[in-house]
């Protein structure tokens, strides 16, 4: 894996609003930390019944395929600013719209299962972006959607957000 350890980011290096995703992530070396999700999520993944996929809690809801595939989006979202800010891209990068993704893809017409090999493939992708950068990369900032942040935090507000919405999905769709 990395050569080096990438500490928990100061609170200076992201907005305020990211600090809920990152203090749901345990101390430790953020690498393994995504890697040893990879296998968690998916096993996670695998103990949803069929039935339950197209499940909602309430009407204005997502489904646990569209939870899934917000948690794609992002990472994928996140995964894209990560790259721009550890290449020193100065460019100010919005903000998505999770909502209208949710409502612009296709997430229900897919089994779970095609949605887990999904993350697998991204998740991949992204410990192969991290796992790939210096120690300046990691340190590099920029701004995106509520201001500036490292890409140190970056790596931590994905893991945060899966956390966060596998907490979700097991407490409001699965129990």
């Amino acid at each position: 894996m990395a050569l080096i350890n990438i500490d928990r980011p100061a609170e200076t290096e992201y907005p305020v609003y990211f600090g809920k995703y990152i203090e749901k992530v345990n101390d430790g070396n953020i690498l393994e930390t995504l890697s040893e999700q990879l296998n968690d999520t998916l096993s996670f993944f695998q103990i949803i019944p069929e039935e339950k996929e197209t499940f909602r809690y309430a009407p204005e809801k997502w489904s646990i395929r569209e939870v899934v595939g917000h948690m794609l989006d992002t990472e994928r979202v996140f995964n894209y600013r990560a790259l721009r800010f550890a290449r020193n891209d100065k460019t100010v990068l919005h903000g998505f719209e999770e909502n209208d993704y949710i409502r612009n893809a296709t997430f229900n017409d897919y089994p779970l299962s095609e949605l887990a090999e999904a993350f697998a493939s991204v998740r991949i992708a992204t410990l192969s972006l991290f796992i790939h950068m210096d120690e300046a990369a990691w340190l590099r900032r920029g701004v995106a959607f509520k201001g500036e942040m490292s890409v140190r935090a970056i790596a931590w507000i994905i893991a945060g957000h899966e956390l966060h919405h596998r907490s979700i999905l097991h407490e409001k769709y699965i129990l």
